[in-house]
């Protein structure tokens, strides 16, 4: 230890002054240069491969030509000849024009440049023939020029590829109007054509081009997104695509791109996330019987089939889902029992328990029938199957409010059961059923309630109509 009044040694600082500002502009000048070549990378990841892109690259090169970066300008001429575009010939011209004055190292690749140097002493033409260097450079050039001829003709056929869809295009920018039904077919030939070409980025650029304009068209979320999935180790691109369908672009209204999106969670392991999906779609349409549906086989597969059963019972208990909706979950939750659990009898059990509180459902009816027609037939039951069959039939006659349409066609699905699978019987029954139902008015037997249901009696020669009594 130094001695002192203290025992502390006191170091001399370095003084730190500010650099002088012609130091520190030139330190902002390269940052800001930097920052702003970042931005225009940025651009041309998003939209370098637009078939319009030429206003975008014009900028580029502007900003290049104030820098005085020739390097950089020629090394993005040479990326922007390779692109089919509009103007692609424009800027071949211009990138010829500054292949004169640069090096035979800037303008071939090393492999090509090497095989013409070969090529030309092969034929006699090199060094090897005595020829100087000039005349040799003369001969590089030229040959060189014939393979970026080669570049423009290739850029050339595929720009004349695209022509045709580029020029069908007439609203490349996103507006809340439907689009007309013309603009869509093109914008999926045009998918079908990029996908056939097999070119990984050029397909993901055209997709988020179609999605710019076609934004609320589900349709081209769900392609987008089984493209993607397609591609090898592509997990989480495919996740991106369906959270910007579900949570920005995508209408609630239109569910199925938000179910794909839970299916996508659900097969990648994360179950709960899948639920959520589910629930998030149900806030906003809580009598959605597609997505309640999915949500009830979702915690089938996972959870066992009473954890279904619980879906299906807390819907229909549910104030806030209507008497259509709940009728079409109470089909669906017998089809569970029946096709899952393997219990019919606890199936036909839920259609009778319930089948008075939805005489106006046609899912309900529909499915009650079909769930009775279906059931296998047995040696000696044939009898007690028809019974059970009848007796649902004579249901929709006397006691369901349905439309006569309705009607019509289920008791269609009735006769086509009678000739197939029916008894000796079956076809008088079947020609009374026939003139019952399809025959002339005069002859028809359809329960009133039914062939007048939703056509109100309007006055006759000013007189009110008469009060309709049940």
């Amino acid at each position: 230890m130094i001695e002192g009044p203290s025992h502390h040694v006191h170091t001399r600082q370095p003084c730190l002054l500010p650099p002088p500002p012609s130091q520190t502009l030139c330190r902002v000048s390269h940052d800001t240069n930097s920052f702003t070549i970042r931005l225009f990378e940025r651009g041309a990841a998003c939209v370098g491969l637009d078939f319009l892109a030429h206003p975008f690259w014009d900028k580029y090169i502007e900003f290049e030509e104030r820098m005085e970066g020739a390097d950089r300008i020629f090394t993005i001429l040479g990326r922007i000849i390779l692109i089919p575009m509009h103007q692609y010939a424009r800027y071949f011209e211009k990138y010829r024009q500054w292949a004169q004055s640069r090096p035979l190292t800037a303008i071939a690749p090393p492999g090509t440049l090497t095989q013409l140097q070969m090529d030309l002493e092969n034929e006699g033409a090199g060094y090897k023939a005595g020829r100087n260097q000039a005349e040799v450079e003369r001969e590089l050039r030229a040959r060189i020029d014939n393979y970026h001829l080669e570049i423009f003709r290739r850029t050339q056929t595929e720009t004349t590829k695209r022509w045709t869809y580029e020029s069908e295009i007439k609203r490349p920018y996103f507006h809340v109007t439907e689009l007309d039904e013309s603009q869509l077919t093109n914008w999926r030939k045009y998918l079908d054509f990029e996908e056939s070409e097999g070119d990984f980025t050029r397909t993901q650029f055209l997709y988020e081009r179609c999605l710019v304009t076609c934004a609320q068209h589900d349709e081209f979320w769900l392609r987008y997104a089984r493209w993607m999935l397609a591609q090898p180790g592509k997990e989480e691109e495919v996740r991106n695509i369906y959270q910007r369908a579900s949570c920005i672009f995508v209408p609630i209204a239109l569910p199925t791109t938000r179910l794909q999106y839970a299916y996508f969670e659900e097969m990648s392991g994360r179950v709960d996330v899948a639920k959520d999906i589910h629930e998030a779609i149900l806030i906003n349409l809580p009598g959605h019987v597609e997505t309640i549906v999915s949500l009830a086989n979702v915690s089938r597969r996972h959870s066992g089939l009473e954890s279904a059963v619980a879906v299906y019972q807390s819907h229909i208990e549910s104030q806030t889902i209507d008497a259509s909706a709940k009728a079409a979950l109470v089909a669906e939750w017998a089809k569970l029992l029946w096709k899952v659990k393997g219990a019919p009898e606890e199936a036909r059990q839920l259609f009778q328990k319930y089948q008075h509180w939805y005489l106006e459902s046609a899912a309900f009816w529909t499915n009650y029938l079909r769930f009775e027609i279906e059931q296998p037939a047995a040696a000696g039951s044939e009898q007690t199957q028809y019974d059970r069959i009848r007796r649902v039939v004579d249901d929709i006659l006397t006691k369901s409010v349905l439309p006569e349409a309705i009607v019509q066609e289920l008791i269609t699905t009735y006769m086509k059961y009678l000739l197939e699978r029916g008894t000796k019987d079956a076809a008088k029954e079947y020609m009374n059923l026939d003139r019952e139902i399809n025959g002339p008015g005069s002859v028809q037997k359809l329960p009133k309630a039914q062939a007048d249901q939703g056509k109100p009696l309007l006055p006759v020669n000013g007189q009110p109509a008469p009060i309709r009594y049940a």
